[in-house]
């Protein structure tokens, strides 16, 4: 297997995707609440800028600035994916103890195994996706490709439309 290294640049600002193990599913939205608490938990124990954020029924994307001198988005994305399981357990969501065969990319047709003595269970997928800004443009790009991203999968006519938000927050 590919030993990825992502970048590490402190103080940057990332786009990032976390998508739910099982596509198709809503628990995402089901559970905002837990979803925002798990969000708000992790800012105030690693503090970072939410440029941007929305959520739909099987993943998220959100806009982040590190702050100076820090590089570790990938320990704050897995605290809130960490937490948000934590959460839902608590009001009395069971996770399955299963994951789906890979249907894309270079693993498809394999089905890969929980790590159970990392306490892993079939709610996220393993890895996230991120691209680093790299400048005002793409900046913007990101913001608006984040409060559009439910009128492209067909859930409203209007990103103003879509409750699970930051649009409501940056737009007034």
């Amino acid at each position: 297997m590919v030993n990825y290294r992502r970048p590490k640049i402190a103080g940057a600002t990332v786009f990032v995707t976390v998508v739910l193990a099982h596509r198709g599913e809503d628990i995402l939205v089901r559970y905002i609440d837990v979803l925002r608490g798990a969000v708000r938990q992790t800012l105030r124990a690693q503090p970072f800028g939410m440029d941007a954020f929305v959520v739909l029924p099987d993943h998220f994307h959100c806009v982040i600035t590190l702050p100076d001198g820090d590089a570790d988005y990938a320990r704050r994305i897995g605290a809130i994916k960490a937490r948000f399981v934590m959460g839902i357990r608590k009001v009395g969501y069971v996770p399955p103890l299963d994951v789906p065969v890979v249907s894309r990319g270079r693993f498809a047709g394999l089905k890969p195994g929980l790590r159970l003595e990392k306490r892993e269970v079939g709610v996220w997928q393993r890895r996230f996706w991120e691209h680093h800004i790299r400048d005002e443009r793409d900046y913007r790009n990101h913001l608006r490709y984040c409060w559009n991203n439910p009128v492209k999968h067909g859930y409203v006519t209007r990103a103003k439309d879509w409750p699970s938000s930051s649009y409501h927050r940056d737009n007034g």
